[in-house]
């Protein structure tokens, strides 16, 4: 039963050149056209998946922040008419900090947004700009302030590890952002993905990404001091007050089942993978000719969810349970995890057993990926 609702809005002014979501510039956008589609998209969603009243909305992008206040609203309302809200529902945008869109915070929180993601992305000025971004540091922090008066709960993103930088300059970096006492911080090692800007600038030397070993020592650094500021970590990369932390994400992090419309979006409900057209025109397009956007759907094997399941479950410092998981997904244990490597990388010290829970240690966590390779069990995966 899906308990949570993502809308993707597709459009930025201007592409970051480490970015890889699905974000597209365009001279003009037709609001209303994009309200009606929306719209027309929700509805077949509601129609598709259960009416268990949502726990939480995530506008994600792009930039949700360059929507009119009066369309969030009025999607807002048409969830909640198609599905009901859970109270207390959580109802997140993200934002990018320019003052031209922390005007907006006001409206957008009377349209009934209850939390925000801020881009800051960094509190420096020269960062700023080898990220690409269009604000300065001044203008996002007076956002930060602007968001603080108006919305309950607020994030804001960093991105560290960046070429040439120094424990020490991320200290001080990290140290002034965890002084502006907001609930949650989403902290991300600087990763140069595929067909990005980024890519192609490491290919012809433009810049050389932040080795190995000093990426390991910021990574250890954020953590211990995020800890000792009450805001742990409880994902790798994602730290938050208790209480607080992202529900939403923690629907996808826990695998239950979420909607997701919009240009490039993504689902999982029902036992079944949605996956919308991602261009803007072709998503439209979609809409005009069967109500929905929707390019691809397919159902979802047991053994592929299983692994899923194992592949987002284990990036939460909580862990998983894996009798849970074995009776969820009707697969026994032992098929879901590798035991000989679990011990072997639990007496290295990057993972930990406690009876049926298990999950990756703050050692393991910098090595992610090596770990999931190594403890989830082949034949999950290659099935």
């Amino acid at each position: 039963m899906a308990r949570a609702l993502y809308i993707h809005w597709p459009f930025c002014v201007k592409k970051c050149p480490y970015c890889d979501f699905n974000s597209h510039v365009r001279d003009g956008v037709d609001h209303a056209e994009w309200e009606a589609a929306l719209l027309a998209d929700m509805r077949y969603e509601a129609e598709t998946a259960s009416a268990q009243p949502l726990e939480s909305i995530f506008f994600g992008g792009g930039t949700p922040s360059l929507m009119p206040p009066a369309l969030v609203g009025h999607l807002l309302a048409e969830a909640e008419t198609a599905w009901g809200f859970a109270p207390g529902i959580e109802i997140t945008l993200e934002a990018n900090p320019s003052s031209v869109e922390a005007a907006k915070f006001a409206d957008l929180s009377a349209a009934g947004v209850n939390r925000v993601s801020l881009g800051l992305q960094s509190l420096d000025n020269d960062a700023l700009r080898f990220l690409g971004r269009l604000h300065d540091a001044d203008e996002g922090i007076a956002a930060l302030g602007v968001a603080q008066q108006h919305f309950r709960r607020v994030s804001f993103d960093l991105i560290y590890a960046r070429p040439g930088q120094s424990v020490a300059q991320w200290d001080a970096e990290l140290q002034r952002a965890l002084a502006f006492g907001t609930d949650h911080l989403s902290l991300y090692q600087l990763t140069i993905e595929a067909n990005t800007r980024f890519a192609t600038d490491v290919r012809r030397g433009v810049f050389t990404p932040l080795e190995e070993d000093p990426s390991a020592d910021l990574f250890a650094l954020t953590r211990e001091r995020t800890k000792a500021a009450g805001i742990p970590a409880y994902e790798i990369s994602n730290h938050a007050r208790a209480g607080d932390q992202s529900r939403h994400n923690l629907t996808y992090w826990r695998y239950q089942d979420y909607c997701g419309i919009g240009p490039g979006a993504h689902g999982r409900r029902g036992g079944m993978a949605t996956v919308r057209h991602k261009k803007p025109e072709n998503y439209l397009s979609a809409i005009a000719r069967t109500g929905h956007g929707i390019s691809e759907i397919r159902p979802l094997p047991r053994r592929e969810q299983a692994a899923e399941a194992l592949l987002m479950g284990l990036r939460l410092n909580e862990g998983i349970d894996l009798a849970d998981m074995a009776k969820r997904f009707a697969i026994s244990a032992c098929m879901l995890v590798d035991r000989q490597r679990l011990q072997m990388l639990t007496d290295l010290g990057l993972t930990w057993a406690k009876d049926d829970r298990i999950g990756v240690t703050a050692q393991g966590m910098p090595l992610l990926d090596g770990v999931l390779g190594e403890l989830v069990h082949a034949d999950l995966v290659e099935a």
